[in-house]
């Protein structure tokens, strides 16, 4: 019997942000995004190790004020790209991508995400959940649309799929910004340019799709606000104040 593969969580996090900048120390709850994060994250039974991701001084002197694993990047023009950075210095079998503005992650969606590299061979994985008409028509939630079997046959900013003839009854799903990846497959995104979807969309996930690297999509019925907008932060902060997380 093979040996469980190794998982290595990274939390890519800078403070240049255009939308809302400084956002992963901004405050929810008192604490810097980045802190629950990273807490939350920690919280998986199936990362071996969690690091936090840095190119910028002030989040690394952060992290380490609070004995969060840090390491110093430098710069990518991707989360990905600076997650692949962390595998050139490390030996994990397989890499959580975990977005430094995702601090509402549950066990749950770890259990989703990387059960699959136990069970089977498997390249990427990442998730999905289900979301209504309206919120689909919003540019900042990314849609995704997957085969039977769940393997993503395109990420857009548009409302995919489109209901030609308005009869409604669609289910439009959101992808939500956590990716895992074997080492092979990292390198391999890594080796490639950006292909010319992953730059329309500005969707660095469509480099696999497009260099025909398939991508498990997991459902979870667990949704998260990914923190783009002082708008999200603001939701974020109420719904900690309310006791819904800790």
């Amino acid at each position: 019997m093979s040996a469980r593969p190794k998982i290595m969580g990274v939390i890519p996090a800078r403070l240049g942000s255009t939308r809302l900048p400084g956002k992963v120390l901004r405050e929810i709850a008192g604490k810097p995004m980045v802190y629950w994060v990273y807490h939350h994250s920690r919280r998986s039974p199936l990362l071996d190790e969690l690091v936090v991701a840095t190119e910028d001084e002030e989040v690394r002197s952060y992290c380490e004020s609070q004995g969060i694993p840090v390491t110093l990047t430098g710069r990518h023009p991707s989360p990905t790209d600076r997650v692949h950075e962390v595998m050139t210095r490390t030996d994990a079998d397989i890499y959580a991508n975990i977005q430094g503005d995702e601090p509402m992650l549950r066990p749950s969606h770890f259990e989703l995400l990387l059960s699959p590299f136990l069970e089977g061979d498997v390249q990427v994985t990442t998730l999905k959940v289900a979301m209504d008409a309206v919120a689909a028509q919003e540019p900042g939630n990314v849609k995704v649309v997957t085969d039977y079997a769940g393997r993503a046959l395109y990420f857009s900013r548009y409302p995919i799929p489109y209901d030609r003839d308005a009869q409604g009854g669609i289910q439009h799903y959101k992808h939500m910004g956590i990716y895992a990846y074997t080492r092979a497959a990292l390198a391999a995104f890594h080796s490639w340019p950006q292909s010319s979807l992953e730059l329309a969309e500005k969707l660095d996930q469509l480099r696999f799709l497009q260099n025909g690297v398939p991508i498990i999509v997991a459902e979870t019925p667990y949704d998260t606000i990914g923190v783009d907008t002082e708008a999200d932060l603001q939701q974020v902060n109420a719904l900690f104040a309310a006791g819904h997380f800790e």
